[in-house]
């Protein structure tokens, strides 16, 4: 049962709507991208936020509710994470200018946010009329941890997703990558490769919405935590993205510690009704196992990277 109150809800939409505002009206009114050093700025800005959310979660709700919404936090921008270098190779398979990133990755992230709105309280529905389904949540869970780890590394391929055919096939198209979605020629109007690219974006952060939302619920049931810890972890995904672009090639043990968290979740969520796992052990153990991978991938020497 949810300990917000409705106006906690208003609250915090209101709050969404003032960063979006910020974020797109002062931050970037100009397409450009981010150096490195500007973008590990706004991302230690976007996480001290969530950090300050977090005492107001613990000085409004409690203790118990500020432990689910770091440790909720922690599981969601971590899986996020791994999102990211989708969203890099997205933009490499279309070669859109790296200008053009920002942009996209804005409006992928409102469209986040909507599809983890609709995800979550699906799920809390679910989850509130069937308890069984925690049990499905968790073997779904096992079956992806146990899938991200043994699966190898893949490029992407339009063509193997059937939102970005459909909409090829049955869309007005016309013009070259610019930093349009839609164009008008001829009096008529049309789509640009731009908006097929935001398609592609969209797609696959429902792909992996469906991953992290049954994990957060291993977390806690409460949809309110759910969903603010959801939006904050997915806030900074932009400055995060243009750090690790950069970096994706040496974070190469991080695939295997987000597959060991998801496995760890969804055992959670399968013995739950028999074993109860304090949501700070989850949360500590989350945390060593994303250090330990993080650190195992920057110690390892480039003679292992060439000799793989």
């Amino acid at each position: 049962m949810t300990t917000a109150t409705t106006s906690s809800w208003i609250l915090f939409f209101l709050l969404i709507v003032v960063l979006l505002a910020f974020d797109l009206g002062v931050l970037n009114r100009k397409n450009h991208a981010p150096s490195i050093r500007e973008a590990m700025v706004w991302s230690a800005m976007w996480i001290s936020l969530a950090l300050a959310f977090n005492v107001g979660v613990y000085f409004w709700f409690g203790s118990q509710k500020a432990v689910e919404f770091l440790t909720g936090f922690i599981l969601e921008k971590s899986l996020s994470v791994d999102n990211l270098f989708v969203f890099i190779l997205i933009f490499n398979a279309f070669r859109v200018p790296r200008y053009i990133h920002h942009k996209i990755l804005f409006y992928g992230i409102l469209g986040a946010i909507i599809f983890r709105f609709i995800f979550i309280f699906i799920g809390a529905a679910l989850l509130s009329k069937f308890s069984w389904m925690m049990f499905v949540f968790g073997a779904f869970l096992v079956f992806t941890g146990i899938k991200i780890t043994l699966k190898k590394d893949e490029e992407f391929n339009p063509d193997n997703n059937i939102v970005l055919k459909l909409a090829t096939k049955y869309l007005p198209f016309r013009g070259e990558m610019s930093d349009m979605f839609i164009i008008k020629k001829d009096k008529k109007y049309f789509f640009t490769p731009l908006f097929i690219v935001l398609l592609a974006i969209e797609t696959s952060d429902i792909i992996f919405a469906v991953d992290s939302i049954p994990a957060i619920f291993a977390i806690t049931r409460d949809p309110f935590i759910v969903f603010t810890s959801n939006i904050f972890a997915i806030l900074g995904l932009r400055s995060i993205y243009f750090v690790l672009e950069n970096l994706m090639d040496k974070f190469i043990y991080l695939k295997y510690g987000l597959g060991v968290i998801l496995t760890y979740i969804g055992i959670k969520m399968l013995i739950v009704e028999y074993i109860h796992i304090p949501v700070t052990l989850s949360l500590g153990f989350v945390f060593a196992v994303l250090l330990i991978s993080i650190l195992a991938s920057l110690c390892r020497s480039p003679d292992t990277k060439s000799a793989k």
